[in-house]
């Protein structure tokens, strides 16, 4: 189980032609991550953490370089509520490098964690406790809480022989929430791009095969910067100000308080 990496991450949106193709050719180079069910796909569902002003959210906004984000992270089967494990993740971004810490947690601690409220204990070795430090620290100084649920499907690749690092993952029905902010409960949630759309991430830990570059020319893969967690919280945000722009319309501004 791999806690920590660092690694550069590239994001491409592609239609579902693009998809199925492209996915046939990377079975030339690479192997189906052995993880997936029998479908090859996998679920991922994570509650993210930001401040009350949405510090995290405004620092990609508004293009900053170096980057951080908490999220309690689960890989549910098909019954979601029978879960009982998840990650607690730091993910930092400075520039293209992404930098990964996580651990490993019943997800009654890994709430607590991401309250400031747990210890890994002296029975963890130093790398967990190095992480929890650092979550509780996050936390308590930029007073961070639930703030919205990410969930999509994955298909992931995994290199062979000559780049073992190497995943190229394809994440589709992408969508979120940001009410019933439990990371295992079964709610509604909107997507947030067509579901005939897909974000395809081609991750590696020193540079990008060539055989790679040349796949993304053949299928016109277009490169493009895009966080789930981002398009989530605005999508959410922009449905609230439509309805309540749309209730103020319909009743007028005073309504509520007649």
């Amino acid at each position: 189980m791999i806690r920590r990496f660092n690694r550069y991450e590239l994001k491409y949106l592609i239609h579902a032609s693009q998809y199925r193709p492209l996915a046939e050719d990377l079975l030339k180079f690479m192997t189906p991550d052995p993880h997936a069910d029998v479908d090859g796909f996998y679920r991922v569902v994570s509650l993210y953490y930001d401040s009350p002003q949405l510090d995290c959210w405004r620092d990609k906004i508004e293009g900053f370089k170096f980057r951080r984000k908490l999220r309690l992270r689960i890989y549910p089967g098909p019954s979601i509520g029978r879960t009982t494990h998840g990650f607690v993740e730091i993910k930092q971004r400075i520039a293209h490098t992404v930098q990964k810490r996580r651990i490993w947690l019943p997800l009654e601690d890994g709430y607590d964690l991401c309250r400031g409220r747990f210890d890994a204990g002296p029975e963890a070795d130093e790398l967990d406790q190095a992480v929890c430090g650092e979550v509780k620290y996050l936390v308590l100084a930029r007073q961070m809480r639930p703030t919205c649920v990410v969930s999509y499907r994955r298909r992931a690749f995994v290199g062979m022989h000559y780049e073992p690092g190497m995943r190229v993952t394809f994440d589709m029905q992408v969508s979120g929430r940001m009410h019933a902010l439990a990371v295992e409960e079964s709610a509604r949630n909107h997507l947030i791009i067509p579901p005939d759309w897909y974000v395809m991430e081609v991750k590696v830990n020193d540079r990008v095969p060539l055989w790679m570059t040349s796949l993304a020319a053949r299928y016109e893969c277009r490169y493009q910067r895009f966080s789930k967690y981002v398009g989530v919280v605005s999508h959410c945000r922009n449905r609230f100000h439509f309805a309540l722009q749309h209730k103020e319309n319909r009743y007028g501004s005073g309504a509520e308080g007649a």
